[in-house]
């Protein structure tokens, strides 16, 4: 289910990263200025286009968003060692949760609950197996095992750990994208791991955005306006044995078998919210298509956008 923590770029950020520049070029042919930003989020390179601000205009702003970004990765990242997801690894519980967590954990329970366990944030030690080259067991995982309210999140069964990679970057998207609408701000092309677009092109038609493969090519071409897309692909990176030549297992594992995605799966989905959207395409990815449309179908605001 995880995009591998210790990649500095995962191939599944690079899609999304691709879909929000390659198709937006040439079109944006205006007299407005436009300031652009390119910093990191969630160990990752991301970047962001305002429209009717220039560079100089928009640097409170950036400067702003980078603080929110390093405040919201000391709750979600896996690589800061005093982070609240890392705090919660070693010790098994975790007192006094932000805010925040307790958002992406309401989300993830619906999404397991909706993907019948597809979806699951406590596949984190069958990713950390693989990636030691040990055999994937998936017997240390299972989201009933997981409580959390409030004053805390406990993990009921030892050996337990999470990682929200899943969803965390969809839900930081949408927190940026929060902090520019306060700020007055209204068309933008927000880029942090998944896409959101807010208001229109600087030309006054919707965003265009693209579903762009692990190979390059361009699969699918549609337009947003007020609205998130996310992209999974089960073949943007690989684990376990021979994933340094590109061979090995899909990243996005089921935590019911400890097994990765069929690796012809490709999975975008849109909705309001980008973690919503990040949750579902990543949960596209383990389920058969046949179950894709009742899975989505239980989010009324979100749409399958391209599914192979």
């Amino acid at each position: 289910m995880i995009t591998p923590v210790n990649a500095a770029l995962s191939r599944r950020r690079f899609l999304s990263i691709s879909a929000a520049t390659v198709a937006a070029g040439p079109a944006l042919a205006t007299t407005q200025p436009s300031a652009k930003w390119q910093g990191r989020a969630m160990g990752a390179p991301a970047q962001m286009q305002i429209t009717g601000m220039d560079q100089t205009q928009a640097a409170p702003t950036f400067a702003r968003i980078e603080a929110e970004l390093e405040r919201l990765e000391q709750i979600f990242s896996l690589f800061h060692p005093q982070s609240q997801l890392a705090r919660l690894n070693s010790t098994g519980q975790l007192a006094a949760p932000a805010p925040e967590l307790l958002d992406v954990l309401s989300l993830s329970a619906s999404l397991n609950a909706a993907s019948e366990g597809a979806f699951d944030p406590t596949v984190q030690p069958v990713w950390q197996a693989l990636a030691l080259g040990q055999p994937a067991d998936a017997t240390s995982t299972g989201w009933r095992h997981l409580r959390f309210d409030s004053t805390e999140v406990r993990m009921l069964r030892p050996d337990m750990a999470l990682t929200l990679n899943g969803i965390a970057q969809g839900f930081i998207t949408d927190r940026i994208a929060d902090l520019l609408r306060a700020e007055g701000l209204r068309d933008v092309l927000l880029d942090m791991g998944e896409v959101a677009a807010l208001g229109q092109r600087p030309d006054g038609d919707d965003w265009q955005v693209g579903v762009i493969a692990p190979g390059g090519d361009l699969r699918h071409r549609l337009t947003l306006s007020d609205r998130a897309l996310a992209t999974s692909a089960a073949a943007g990176t690989r684990v376990g044995a021979g994933s340094e030549t590109g061979v090995g297992q899909s990243h996005i594992l089921d935590p019911r078998t400890g097994h990765g995605a069929d690796l012809s799966r490709i999975a975008s989905v849109s909705a309001p919210r980008a973690a919503l959207a990040d949750g579902l395409s990543t949960a596209l990815c383990l389920v058969p298509s046949a179950d894709a449309a009742r899975l989505v179908g239980q989010f009324p605001a979100a749409r399958i956008e391209y599914l192979t």
